[in-house]
């Protein structure tokens, strides 16, 4: 405990970030010694001391030095210059990289220390104006031991010092941490835009996420849903996807009437199923080609996979018409058209039943129509009057002729489904309907 107690601490460059850290300390008694390049940079911080004359003089007087500059020109300098840490440095100098730099410099410095025999730590730092209060976390990276040997030091100006894994994990993580951050800005940017847009104060947009979600945690909720693992449960993103899908079709199609750029929108719409790890199944083959591809997902798991999108795309049960029928046919259709065509993460499902159903309109078959159009309905991508309106859409391209069939198989698919929910079975087609469509329609919307 003494020696804990006796670490000597130092901080070069004072800005918001090392200007606070070295101030929690002081305030905490361990007083650090420090530098800057403005002479009364200290001028403002309680409890801090007047700068020395460069980072060496710092090293001589510290065990656990940070460094707190904004550029890896800067780091460099500070670290490796001719007046240095390293220039002043000692056995036992530990140095803690606060600045935010890219991965491939923080080996580098790394490596720098590792020839002086001197400690190295990567570590990010956030949020930044609560500095001078004990508030920032420590994301570190770096060997558990350089980790243990800084931790009095650290816990002097961090409320919590998280050990992110070796060299580099402090880092990335508040490279990751960021993108959240600034993600979540664009999110709030876009969807202000749309709110504005459609007429509606952004005070009252706030008001509701406020009122909803106050502590924030929707933003990090597919993050907790992984409960630390790699992948979302699949019974998660199968749950989550449709609901998904169908809210930011719905802000693309505002944004689309209003003439609102959503970028971030299309993204998300688009890469659905890569967020929800609804085609990990099939991407973590897509490295290879082809052949390796089918070597190693193939056979019953491809197939499975195939009903399991079969049923994603046109509703609970629709694959159990196509279980016991394996000829070469229906196997294509499963292994193929749904485990590696509509399972790719390039388009939603949405995109493709649109899609597809401009096709089915052009052969005028009304029983495809109103599988595909079931589909939609079931999965609340599409209502009945965007139905209709591509049913006049389509006349407009494929005749009024094959057009009369296209709106009977979406007639058809509205009453059905609008008399399901009214027997109260909202959230699937009837099995028998599904099931018989499957077999009397084994050439479907191919």
């Amino acid at each position: 405990m003494a020696e804990t107690k006796t670490l000597r601490a130092g901080v070069v460059g004072l800005g918001m970030i090392g200007g606070g850290v070295a101030v929690s300390m002081a305030r905490r008694g361990r007083v650090p010694a420090v530098h800057d390049v403005r002479p009364n940079a200290s001028a403002g911080l309680p409890g801090v001391g007047d700068p020395l004359g460069s980072p060496a003089e710092v090293a001589r007087s510290s065990d656990v030095v940070m460094v707190a500059v904004v550029t890896a020109d800067q780091a460099r300098d500070v670290i490796g210059g001719e007046n240095g840490l390293l220039a002043g440095a000692h056995p036992g100098l530990t140095i803690v990289l606060l600045s935010t730099v890219a991965l491939p410099v923080v080996h580098e410095l790394a490596a720098l220390c590792a020839g002086h025999d001197v400690g190295f730590l990567d570590c990010g730092v956030t949020p930044g104006d609560r500095a001078a209060d004990h508030g920032l976390v420590a994301i570190v990276g770096g060997e558990e031991a350089c980790v243990e040997a800084a931790r009095p030091v650290l816990d002097d100006w961090a409320r919590r010092v998280v050990h992110c894994g070796p060299l580099g994990a402090g880092m990335a993580t508040k490279i990751a941490r960021n993108v959240v951050t600034y993600g979540s800005w664009r999110a709030v940017f876009e969807a202000t835009a749309l709110a504005h847009a459609a007429g509606v104060n952004p005070a009252r947009l706030a008001e509701v996420i406020d009122t909803a979600d106050p502590e924030g945690h929707t933003l990090l909720a597919l993050l907790r849903l992984r409960d630390g693992g790699d992948t979302l449960p699949e019974a998660a993103g199968r749950k989550i996807q449709p609901l998904m899908t169908k809210d930011l079709d719905a802000a693309h199609d505002l944004a689309a009437t209003l003439n609102v750029d959503v970028p971030l929108v299309e993204a998300a719409r688009t890469h659905a199923d890569q967020t929800l790890d609804q085609h990990n199944q099939i991407d973590q083959h897509d490295r290879g080609d082809r052949g390796d591809r089918d070597a190693a997902v193939s056979g019953d798991g491809l197939h499975r996979y195939g009903l399991e999108i079969m049923d994603r795309v046109y509703g609970p049960g629709f694959s159990a018409g196509m279980q016991d029928a394996r000829d070469p046919f229906t196997d294509q259709t499963v292994d193929y058209l749904f485990a590696q065509v509509w399972a790719r993460p390039g388009l939603s499902v949405r995109d493709r039943r649109l899609l597809t159903l401009g096709v089915a309109a052009t052969v005028g078959r009304p029983e495809l129509v109103q599988i595909i159009a079931t589909g939609g309905l079931v999965n609340d991508e599409l209502t009945p009057d965007q139905l209709r309106e591509a049913v006049l859409h389509l006349a407009a391209y494929t005749g009024w002729c094959k057009a009369t069939a296209t709106h009977a198989g979406v007639t058809a698919a509205i009453e059905t489904h609008t008399t399901a929910k009214a027997n109260g079975a909202a959230e699937a087609r009837p099995a028998a309907e599904a099931n018989g469509a499957a077999k009397a329609n084994n050439t479907k919307e191919q």
